[in-house]
């Protein structure tokens, strides 16, 4: 036996109503009774990979190095769909390949190894058609986590042979606007962007906050705020937020829903005094 990683975290779709979590838990004790099992989040909306991928990708780096992340976002569970295990960054994950890994592992980044699970000494038999984050994922995570050795899951993949999300990217326009899109509503209404800070200096180098504005719906805010405090309650504010990308909040209350703003809707950014682009 190797080294004792320990942390294993999960990331799920399952809610907290059910017994999912628990049992999913108690396979990875009944393996490893020392690992320390941590949970990123089980309220990912049902079947939603694209908000799996990009939460996974902005909570892996804050744990410890060799932690093993099992992610459960499995609509096609019991189909033909791979199991497979990635380590990256001296982190490991275990995931079914349906795309849940689409920025941990985006095309460009040097993932230090792939494999598809095909090790049937590592799943707890029998294998449900309905529930293979207890019965192979939990049960995989749960061997990592004692050994580290993603070689005893199965054959090597090639990144050319998983599958990939459409996940939109913030791209300069041709009127010398950067659009974004919203790709996270958080649990206090905060509109989070896919434009990170490098992304606003690549299209707009040199621009300070101060010089910038940010067009969404039917709103148009001037400038960069330091802190969710700094705009009047009534008054959106844009933020880089913790993930590291433009954020639109309003303090105190629900920019979704003041803004009727939501995934997938289309944010602006331009110079101050630019004519005010058009979102849609």
């Amino acid at each position: 036996m190797g080294r004792i990683v320990g942390t294993v975290t999960l990331l799920t779709d399952f809610g907290l109503e059910d017994a999912w979590v628990g049992i999913m838990k108690g396979v990875i004790l009944g393996i490893n009774p020392e690992a320390r099992i941590v949970d990123i989040s089980h309220r990912i909306p049902p079947q939603d990979t694209a908000v799996a991928a990009w939460t996974i990708a902005a909570a892996y780096p804050y744990f410890p190095r060799g932690s093993v992340h099992v992610i459960v976002v499995d609509p096609g569970v019991g189909s033909d769909r791979q199991i497979i295990c990635a380590r990256r960054d001296d982190h490991i994950f275990v995931a079914p390949d349906n795309g849940v890994l689409s920025v941990v592992l985006k095309p460009g980044s040097e993932a230090d190894d792939i494999r598809f699970v095909k090790n049937r000494d590592l799943y707890l038999e029998p294998v449900s058609n309905t529930f293979h984050g207890r019965d192979i994922l939990a049960p995989v995570g749960a061997h990592l986590s004692l050994s580290a050795d993603i070689t005893a899951t199965g054959p090597a993949a090639d990144a050319a042979d998983l599958t990939w999300l459409e996940l939109p990217e913030a791209a300069m326009t041709r009127s010398g606007v950067l659009r974004g899109t919203v790709i996270l509503v958080d649990h206090f209404g905060n509109l989070i962007t896919n434009i990170d800070r490098a992304a606003l200096e690549a299209f707009l180098p040199g621009t300070a906050g101060g010089q910038l504005e940010i067009s969404a719906g039917g709103c148009r805010i001037a400038g960069l705020s330091e802190s969710y405090a700094q705009a009047r309650a009534d008054r959106p504010l844009a933020i880089f937020g913790s993930m590291g990308y433009l954020e639109i909040a309003i303090f105190g209350r629900n920019a979704g829903r003041e803004l009727s703003l939501s995934r997938g809707d289309e944010v602006l950014v331009s110079r101050a005094g630019q004519a005010a682009p058009t979102v849609g």
